[in-house]
């Protein structure tokens, strides 16, 4: 199977790596279920049904939500795909053509609908906060992702698509915080979205810089 570049392969890691991906898609296939609630277009379904007040007094939102949802999962697959290296001018080419379209979706539609929607969130200020922040810190590292490869500055690039790809897991990582956190401490379900705004991204962000580190580490060390 093909490598990650996250850290050195061996034969031993391979099963690390199959268990890896078996992980990925079974989270992927829940987040595409739930994907898959809002086809055909319903604006009173699933976690619609508790934004009625946006639905109805925002002209915009019901099309910025679908916006931020029909794109989320392609960019879920394809930033996954981006962390295996390639070999051959075929594969380059793929990686190429999905690592435009991972950086084209979430520049213009994922990341500034989610922060519209950010503004938006249940929760109040604390939330409001957290999605704006995560919006902004996604595109932002996304970007430099992409002005990073085009300077031909590989190492750069990784680095900011690990981060970039850490934040899209926030949308996998918020729903594990939520079942965790309803299931040990019975909060009130706002606070809960409270907690989970945050642990949704930040928990990540954290282990990507620790990724950053100890392969930055790596290579000096040599």
């Amino acid at each position: 199977m093909p490598k990650p570049f996250l850290i050195n392969t061996s034969k031993k890691q391979s099963i690390g790596y199959i268990i890896l991906a078996v992980l990925f898609f079974y989270f992927f296939w829940l987040m595409l279920r739930l994907t898959l609630d809002y086809i055909p277009y319903s604006t009173n379904v699933a976690f619609l049904m508790i934004k009625q007040t946006e639905v109805t007094t925002l002209p915009w939102y019901r099309y910025v939500f679908y916006t931020h949802v029909y794109t989320s999962i392609f960019i879920l697959l394809f930033g996954f795909i981006q962390f295996f290296t390639v070999a051959g001018k075929i594969k380059k080419r793929i990686h190429r053509i999905l690592g435009y379209m991972y950086v084209s979706l979430i520049l213009l539609f994922s990341a500034p609908s989610g922060l519209y929607m950010g503004m938006h969130a249940n929760g109040g200020n604390t939330a409001i906060a957290s999605f704006v922040i995560l919006s902004i810190i996604w595109w932002a590292s996304t970007f430099m992702a992409m002005k990073s490869i085009l300077q031909q500055n590989i190492i750069a690039h990784k680095h900011y698509m690990i981060r970039s790809y850490a934040l899209t897991l926030s949308a996998v990582t918020l729903r594990m915080w939520k079942v965790i956190i309803v299931t040990l401490l019975h909060l009130p379900p706002m606070d809960t979205y409270k907690i989970i705004a945050w642990m949704g991204w930040v928990p990540n962000l954290v282990i990507a810089e620790l990724i950053i580190y100890y392969k930055t580490k790596q290579i000096t060390a040599k």
